[in-house]
């Protein structure tokens, strides 16, 4: 009779076990399916915060800087304020530096980043780039009373790169000779060679152009270093609901000829003359 007993409450058990392993997977499949649908910068996520948050520089004119009067503006601003009017969103700015763009999109603090982002190998790993607006490559900047135009001068010398850039990837891999002098911010860089603290300023030739006009002691000696390089805005691995969207209305802007005006608005006041709207812009 025990025997008899004990038996009916081992089958009872083994159901119980049964029932929770059943409730657990569910609950497991129900937390899988959530999670692929709760995306906080899906383009359904933002639209409904009414918000589209957008990674900037705060201190790189012409492309993202807060002007005297307190206002953010800048060629990579403008495409951000662009981008929310399509979605029919408001903008929130998130200031960022070069090294932190994609631990910003890893938090979720942005939804995309607009902040002179070059697309390299090593980054496709990390984040998903939509298509490119901008081709650019790595100069140099050297005072004129000492012009640095040949790589090969800079060998066991000093050159200014701010982290995490294509400047600092190129010398790093292809220039081993050269002594870096690494900073977290565009502001940290260009005060350090202004304060005579290198040989010469590495970063990407576009903006080398507009800060030389507003620092006339100083030249862009080198002008291309390596292949061009192409600038794209960056959404968080694996969102394709914002990359399709984002792809699809970089085209938009592309035919209705916005690029082009964005140029002439934000960046041609800036470069001199040896700059052509067709050196910067990607009109395709």
């Amino acid at each position: 009779m025990k025997k008899h007993k004990f038996i009916k409450k081992l089958i009872a058990a083994v159901g119980i076990l049964a029932v929770g392993a059943v409730t657990l997977t569910a609950c497991s499949n129900n937390s899988s399916s959530s999670s692929s649908s709760n995306n906080p910068s899906s383009v359904a996520a933002i639209k409904k915060r009414g918000t589209l948050k957008v990674a900037v520089f705060g201190d790189l004119p012409p492309y993202g800087w807060v002007n005297k009067d307190g206002k953010r503006v800048g060629y990579d601003v403008r495409l951000a304020r662009e981008l929310a009017k399509e979605m029919g969103v408001k903008v929130k700015f998130v200031q960022v530096n070069a090294n932190n763009r994609v631990d910003t999109l890893n938090a979720n603090k942005a939804d995309i980043v607009l902040a002179n982002f070059t697309v390299t190998p090593e980054r496709k790993q990390v984040v998903d780039f939509a298509k490119p607006y901008m081709k650019v490559s790595v100069g140099v900047v050297s005072p004129k009373s000492k012009p640095i135009t040949n790589v090969n001068q800079l060998k066991g010398k000093k050159v200014i790169v701010t982290k995490g850039t294509t400047a600092e990837n190129y010398f790093t891999s292809k220039q081993p000779d050269v002594d870096l002098l690494k900073f977290d911010s565009k502001t940290q860089q260009f005060n350090a060679m202004k304060n005579g603290r290198a040989a010469a300023l590495a970063d990407d030739n576009s903006y080398l152009y507009a800060w030389v006009k507003n620092n006339p002691k100083y030249t862009v000696g080198i002008k291309h270093l390596g292949p061009n390089s192409y600038i794209a805005p960056a959404v968080k691995k694996g969102n394709k609901s914002l990359l399709d969207w984002t792809n699809k209305h970089i085209n938009k802007l592309n035919k209705d000829g916005f690029f082009v005006n964005d140029y002439n608005q934000e960046l041609k006041p800036y470069f001199g003359d040896d700059v052509k709207p067709s050196d910067i812009i990607i009109n395709k």
